[in-house]
């Protein structure tokens, strides 16, 4: 009776350790959960998450309960939880976590070459533009996240002489879950060419007149940008995802166009010079959406965008739709 009592015991103490002990179960439709074990009977597991706090599970739901050993890094939230629809985050994937991001216009993709660092390339079905990204973040304090990243690329083969770049950080509060990001960087375009003319004098036999040359000049255009983000969940199904693009207005430019005049008695032409000012007006881009089922596996996400530019908001009529999957 003694010995079946302390065999009890120690049965007892070694369930109560695992209770304490962290636990990442995932369900059978993806989703996962990270906490400590509160109870647990024949139907359900309690658990204690930091994202959403007390969770009950049933069995049935779950595929499988893994251990996280003490020095182990984990991802909560998936990889996707690291995206919006436009902008990253602070937050960061482990080594070796891969995904791509469908798009209608094109795939994206990303890779974990250290567990604070990612790499990626994006593109259009059509091969153009072809832009290169880095990430690099890292944890502030328990709930604030931050980082710098930069985009390059160019035109490819439609536009090679065409080019892009747009270092930028970020600042995320909140968790994977629930969480706000403030984005602020500077675009450059580079080999944005602009026509000069110059006029000529040339005296002749019967007067004088002007002819014209030009020369095609290399310009880089820059502007600070910016984006306000956030994602927060409605329940263990749905996320509400918000992102934004704002463009500031940049430097105006000059735009020169060759006007002839003919003198309807010799038939000559005088060329003038006639210069224009281009405005560089503001972009502002918002895209409100929906997640459907963040997993480990895969998450999918849609949304609508508008587009305020030259005092007038336009909605666009082509959703915004993408697929996130593990590769």
């Amino acid at each position: 009776m003694v010995f079946v009592m302390m065999g009890y015991g120690s049965y007892a103490q070694d369930e109560q350790v695992s209770k304490l002990k962290i636990h990442k179960i995932i369900k059978q439709n993806g989703a996962a959960f990270v906490g400590t074990i509160v109870s647990e009977d024949a139907r359900e597991i309690l658990l204690n998450t930091e994202e959403v706090g007390m969770i009950y599970i049933p069995k049935h739901e779950i595929d499988e309960i893994i251990e996280i050993h003490e020095g182990e890094k984990f991802v909560t939230g998936g990889l996707f939880s690291t995206r919006y629809f436009l902008t990253t985050n602070g937050f960061s994937i482990n080594k070796g976590d891969n995904y791509v991001q469908w798009n209608l216009f094109g795939p994206d993709f990303q890779f974990g070459v250290a567990d604070n660092f990612t790499v990626g390339v994006m593109t259009s079905w059509a091969g153009m533009p072809i832009i290169g990204t880095t990430k690099y973040s890292t944890q502030i304090s328990e709930k604030i996240f931050g980082g710098v990243g930069f985009l390059g690329g160019t035109g490819s083969w439609a536009f090679p002489k065409y080019g892009m770049a747009l270092p930028f950080g970020f600042l995320s509060i909140g968790d994977r879950v629930n969480n706000v990001n403030l984005t602020a960087g500077y675009g450059f375009i580079f080999t944005e060419t602009r026509r000069v003319y110059t006029l000529h004098s040339q005296p002749d036999h019967e007067g004088a007149t002007n002819s014209f040359s030009h020369q095609d000049k290399v310009e880089t255009q820059g502007r600070p940008m910016f984006s306000l983000a956030g994602m927060f969940r409605l329940n263990d199904k749905f996320s509400f995802v918000f992102d934004s693009f704002f463009m500031l207005a940049g430097k105006d430019m000059e735009r020169q166009q060759i006007r002839s005049d003919q003198d309807p008695n010799n038939f000559k032409s005088t060329y003038r010079i006639v210069t224009e000012i281009v405005k560089s007006n503001p972009i502002v881009v918002l895209a409100p959406g929906l997640r459907f089922q963040a997993t480990e596996t895969s998450s999918f996400q849609f949304g609508f965008t508008g587009v305020h530019f030259e005092g007038e908001f336009v909605p666009v009529p082509i959703p915004l739709i993408q697929w996130f999957k593990r590769i």
